[in-house]
């Protein structure tokens, strides 16, 4: 009886991955029908609720890296700090009070950080940079990276705290102190949990919808300026799916063909992390 439980639910998980992926192709294979896929992965422009339509979908990955861009620069530095800090300076009791504190962060519905980075992060950014657009990809990114600063201490303190002690008093043992057996010895034995952390980072990034959606804009832009306006995927499937756009109409398949390639990004991300995990797994064993 476990065993079928197990097996059901190893199959729900299946099921539903393949549903997805069909609901997916079935839309977006009569939009490719219509519209040149190579003009889909190589046109500059993206206006198809213009009158001059274009279908170009690069504006809104460059958008969309951007913005996980500016994250990781906030949330990866800061993790892994905050990991290493936990795993092998802090004590104990700090350690199992600190961690639920900072994994609240996580807990913070993401429209609330959309709204901080638009109503605080931005005008305080307007102060440093004049220039600086009301609507930007550069405190959306920002608050993003806040919001998954977690994802990273967290998994990262997890892997790095399950490193044996031996390895630890093996490198004190050859005259390291504690800073050099962090860095030298405990960071590249958990690298794995390290980079699974990141990249699972990077895949909450780009499926982020709210903070994009409020604080970055919705002008698709073919450019890496983070002080301009721009959007993401995510926020262009937010925008068509409010109920303006006919649907089955070309305009609205969009937002699948958008849909399609999120996921595979999404699923090529999870497919390197799966890479890397069993390779350095393989080498520290």
């Amino acid at each position: 009886m476990i065993e079928l439980i197990l097996k059901f639910s190893a199959f729900v998980s299946i099921g539903t991955t393949m549903g997805i992926l069909y609901v997916l192709l079935s839309e977006s294979i009569p939009f490719f029908r219509e519209v040149s896929l190579i003009d889909f992965l190589t046109d500059t422009q993206w206006t198809p609720l213009f009158t001059n339509k274009h279908f170009g979908i690069l504006p809104l990955i460059t958008g969309t890296l951007t913005v996980t861009l500016i994250a990781l620069l906030v949330a990866v530095p800061l993790g892994i700090i905050i990991a290493v800090f936990l795993s092998e300076y802090a004590s104990p009791k700090f350690r199992r009070s600190i961690k639920p504190i900072l994994e609240i962060l996580a807990a913070i519905p993401t429209v609330v950080y959309g709204f901080f980075a638009l109503m605080t992060v931005t005008p305080i950014l307007q102060t440093i940079i004049p220039g600086l657009s009301g609507f930007n990809a550069l405190s959306a990114g920002i608050v993003m990276g806040i919001m998954i600063i977690p994802m990273v201490s967290s998994l990262s303190e997890d892997a790095m705290y399950a490193v044996p002690k031996s390895l630890r008093e093996a490198s004190y043992a050859m005259g390291a102190n504690k800073f050099q057996t962090a860095f030298k010895v405990v960071i590249p034995a958990a690298f794995s949990g390290i980079i699974v952390s990141i990249i699972l980072a990077i895949a909450r990034a780009i499926g982020e919808t709210m903070i994009v959606a409020i604080a970055a804009g919705q002008q698709p832009r073919f450019t890496m300026d983070p002080t301009v306006p721009i959007q993401t995927l995510t926020a262009y499937i937010v925008q068509v799916s409010l109920g303006d756009i006919q649907h089955g109409s070309l305009e609205y398949k969009t937002i699948y063909a958008a849909g399609i390639m999120l996921f595979a990004i999404t699923f090529l991300l999870n497919s390197i992390s799966f890479y890397l995990r069993k390779k350095y797994q393989e080498k520290y064993i």
